[in-house]
């Protein structure tokens, strides 16, 4: 069987067709989050950090780190890029001991998250375009790195599954001109949205079938990207998973993380309530309404997404016994506290004088 072996300074990754499925958080990532942006320009890194946390919290076995911050003092990536990815791999990695998948279009930057990981990282990523293919390939090969192959080629993105399918048995036979096995290739076959593409999710399960049967190796996606421009997103996304799951897919890079709610949503619900006549006890803290009312939580959980990747694991028999599937539903005992991954823990009691 192949294995894809994904590694940090003290804990290994593994994707494969008889292990659980690998979900790769995608929240560390400034593109589209301006304030992002901004506060990684004023060497704020306090968004990292929550992000970090509550990724693994919720159950993410690997992280993605993208540094594509636009600066606007110096929006030339190629400058600002390479000593920032730096500096968010050192920083994730002090905080959480997941191995960490390196994402650039920058080539130095790569090489710079690279040489900052410790561990065995995913790298992110390798096209069938020639010069891609050529800065690319000779780093996995120097760091012996696993890496994403996207398949697209110097023709662009091709809505012909069987076309991105070729594109993707190129880039594994060049990848064996340089020494490199398939199993470290782990293939992107490009899910497209099901708004623009009537036929997206077929090509996707399609595709993803034959990327296993025939070329035998572990595959990933932007799982979102399926139910981009359509309502209730997270609908799709959680149908859509265990169905990739079956056809062979062994990873996907999403958010594993449900947002918590806001303060002003509870205030919202409150006021509706007391509209309605209903009074609620003074001493009902905020998370006990958003529970009660189907609000969600005050801190960030395990979103949908990862309850549906949690029963594909234990359909597909990766989850041995159900353990993982059985102590996430079971509810909480009197004194004990849950994790954003629905893990059980035991509040502490307070010592003597602690505030």
């Amino acid at each position: 069987m192949t294995r894809t072996i994904i590694e940090s300074k003290s804990k290994s990754a593994v994707l494969g067709f008889d292990e659980p499925f690998c979900v790769i958080g995608e929240r560390i990532n400034p593109t589209g989050r301006k304030k992002l942006s901004a506060e990684l320009e004023a060497g704020d890194f306090s968004t990292v950090e929550n992000d970090a946390i509550a990724q693994v919290s919720a159950g993410a076995a690997v992280l993605d780190i993208n540094a594509g911050a636009v600066f606007e003092s110096n929006p030339n990536s190629h400058e600002t890029e390479p000593e920032l990815m730096t500096s968010i791999v050192k920083l994730v990695q002090d905080l959480v001991d997941v191995p960490l998948c390196i994402d650039s279009s920058v080539p130095a930057a790569l090489e710079a998250g690279l040489e900052a990981a410790q561990g065995r990282p995913l790298l992110n990523s390798v096209t069938g375009e020639e010069e891609r293919l050529e800065r690319v390939l000779p780093l996995v090969k120097k760091y012996n790195v696993p890496v994403v192959a996207i398949s697209n080629d110097d023709s662009g993105i091709s809505e012909d599954p069987d076309i991105r399918f070729k594109v993707a048995k190129k880039i594994v036979e060049r990848a064996a001109d340089y020494g490199i096995p398939s199993h470290d290739i782990v293939v992107d076959p490009l899910v497209m949205p099901i708004g623009a593409i009537a036929s997206a999710g077929q090509q996707a399960l399609t595709l993803i079938h034959r990327l296993r049967s025939e070329l035998g190796v572990n595959t990933t996606c932007g799982a979102s990207n399926i139910s981009f421009g359509m309502p209730n997103r997270h609908g799709i996304n959680n149908v859509f998973l265990p169905m990739a799951i079956a056809a062979g897919m062994t990873s996907a890079i999403m958010n594993p993380v449900a947002p918590a709610v806001t303060k002003k949503k509870i205030e919202v619900k409150k006021s509706e309530l007391e509209a309605k006549g209903v009074i609620l006890p003074e001493d009902m803290d905020d998370e006990t309404i958003a529970q009660l009312f189907g609000l969600g939580s005050t801190t960030p959980r395990a979103g949908s997404e990862m309850e549906a990747v949690r029963a594909a694991n234990l359909l597909t028999n990766n989850d041995p016994n159900g353990g993982d599937w059985i102590n996430f539903n079971k509810p909480a005992k009197s004194g004990e506290k849950r994790d954003a991954a629905g893990r059980r823990r035991r509040a502490r009691a307070s010592s003597p004088g602690s505030q």
